[in-house]
């Protein structure tokens, strides 16, 4: 039974915002909080080098993303963000590790007491959406857990409605959780997280389904509503035989169908504007080129303005 919600820390401000979220979900779902920080080594011929001396070593510490630090800059780190958190988050058990290794590989290694990994990613110039690097894009891509994606900057409020002044406020409802569904190949764990999420929060959740007509059927469709209509309701009809036991499992949670028509990532990511979580998947999927994310779910990473957890599934 995994029992940590793990966070990615290194000091950037999106690892921090990341560690907010994470300590949030770890008192939504009752999880002690694991810090981890990934150290990667210098390579032995660059370390004899007279490059990298105490001031390099330094400047790597606190300036690499991808997690280089010295001891003594995770130490001081750790205390920070551990004081600060249990400050913010009381009653959320909060333990901190530094581990060794490349960053893309270590954090997606499965981890057995791990509920969900949460990473930190910088915004796109201040606006909506991701600027996901490397290591990110390899954890997404390899990880056995969720993997949720933080932006810097995003704050408790952000989640949630206006208050009745109209000031957004961490004490007002949630927004909705939106999930993106194939209706052909709906994996269970996917729509399992999505509705649970969306209990946690006691919100609604909104179900999105994104349909193209086959292609035989695609020549003169715009042309024939009646065509349309009939392959609208057949997808709407699908999308609710899917969601229907998902309904009974979780009768608490307000479920909000929307079957449309085009590219599933577009709406997705316009839905994201008014969301507290975007849920996406993605197929395990081992191929000669390696792990891949999958095209709806990579547009999604990297325009979508909520949180984004992406669940592997088979």
């Amino acid at each position: 039974m995994p029992r940590t919600v793990t966070v990615g820390l290194d000091g950037s401000p999106e690892s921090r915002a990341a560690a907010e979220w994470a300590a949030r979900e770890a008192k939504l779902r009752g999880l002690p909080l694991k810090l981890v920080n990934v150290w990667e080594p210098v390579p032995a011929p660059m370390a004899r080098t007279r490059l990298v001396g105490a001031e390099h070593q330094q400047h790597r510490s606190e300036r690499n993303e991808t997690g280089d630090p010295a001891a003594e800059g995770w130490g001081r780190i750790r205390r920070e963000s551990t004081e600060g958190l249990r400050l913010r988050h009381p009653g959320v058990e909060i333990t901190a590790e530094q581990i060794s290794g490349r960053p893309g590989e270590v954090l997606a290694q499965p981890a057995e007491d791990a509920a969900l990994l949460v990473l930190g990613s910088r915004g796109l110039s201040g606006v909506g959406g991701f600027l996901l690097g490397s290591v990110g894009l390899a954890v997404v891509a390899h990880a056995d857990r969720p993997v949720v994606l933080v932006r810097a900057g995003e704050q408790a409020a952000d989640e949630h409605l206006m208050d009745p002044t109209g000031i957004p406020s961490a004490a007002a409802p949630y927004r909705p959780v939106v999930l993106g569904l194939n209706t052909e190949d709906p994996d269970p764990s996917l729509v399992e997280f999505a509705f649970d999420a969306a209990d946690r929060r006691a919100t609604s959740l909104r179900v999105l389904h994104g349909w193209n007509p086959p292609p035989y059927y695609a020549y003169g469709l715009s042309s024939d509503l009646e065509l349309h209509t009939e392959l609208s309701l057949q997808e709407a009809a699908a999308l609710t035989e899917v969601l229907r036991p998902w309904r009974q499992k979780f009768p608490a949670v307000e479920v909000v169908e929307e079957s449309r028509y085009g590219t599933a990532a577009i709406h997705l990511v316009d839905a994201s504007r008014e969301a507290s979580l975007v849920v996406v998947g993605r197929r395990i999927r081992r191929s000669p080129l390696g792990a891949r994310i999958g095209p709806i779910t990579h547009a999604v990473l990297h325009h979508a303005t909520a949180p984004v957890a992406v669940v592997p599934h088979g």
